[in-house]
């Protein structure tokens, strides 16, 4: 508990809003960003990618055949491929993107930061059953995006489209204008605020932001052009739901 608290502070050095909440229990940290990075060059090299059985997860540049971050279902059984990362060396907002195409199938995102620690996962339904080790990688994108500091819920709130918020604790908002989604922590207790959400329309690939940072701070996901099309805010207890809304449409 004391490591993933110190973990969200020290990572914050760049400006993310410090806190002194206890960080709520989370998964194992990845390495430090630093240990086992590509160079420079990969940004003109092939994806880097990560492979367990059932699911293959990639960061490639622009130019790839896997652009961004990807993760592709590699078995054709009851199970679904998830990949799960954190960008820019900070620990205090994690995101995770599931996969419930069918075998072959590559859902992802485009809007990747200079640095991406990644790993491969299978669930079934919302349990993990296995998961690979965490890779890093550094400026693998031409226009990395940037980790925006000191984002709060009422300045997510001033800046979004539409929110949707749990009893108190965990606040989604979204705007639509080069798509931004925040997931916002507003209860100073040991519970995870989350985002769900769905983009473009697509039933097969849902995004996720867990916000690990503690009371009034926020995550953010960028999507491009792509517009959120179903959303719910939601409260975990590690991996228990607590809390949540139904699914709202856009």
């Amino acid at each position: 508990m004391a490591a993933v608290a110190v973990a969200a502070t020290v990572f914050s050095a760049d400006g993310a809003a410090a806190t002194t909440e206890p960080a709520p229990r989370a998964d194992p940290r990845p390495p430090v960003p630093a240990v086992a990075v590509s160079t420079p060059a990969a940004v003109a090299a092939e994806p880097e990618c990560v492979r367990i059985k059932g699911a293959e997860a990639c960061v490639g540049p622009d130019g790839s055949d896997r652009p961004g971050i990807t993760i592709e279902d590699r078995a054709n059984d009851g199970l679904h491929a998830t990949v799960e990362y954190y960008l820019n060396g900070y620990l205090g907002t994690k995101y995770v993107i599931h996969n419930l195409g069918r075998k072959g199938e590559v859902r992802g995102n485009r809007e990747i930061g200079k640095i991406v620690t990644f790993r491969a996962a299978v669930y079934e339904g919302n349990h993990r059953v296995r998961f690979g080790r965490w890779k890093t990688v550094r400026n693998i994108t031409k226009y990395p995006i940037k980790r925006e500091t000191r984002v709060t819920p009422a300045s997510a709130r001033s800046r979004s489209k539409a929110c949707t918020s749990t009893k108190g604790a965990s606040t989604l908002c979204f705007n639509e204008r080069n798509t931004v989604v925040f997931a916002c922590d507003t209860s100073a207790d040991e519970y995870q605020a989350r985002a769900e959400y769905f983009i473009a329309g697509d039933p097969t690939a849902r995004f996720e932001i867990h916000q690990l940072a503690g009371v009034n701070t926020c995550g953010k996901a960028e999507h491009g052009d792509l517009a959120v099309s179903m959303y719910r805010a939601s409260l975990f207890n590690h991996n228990r739901r607590v809390a949540t809304r139904l699914y709202k449409y856009n």
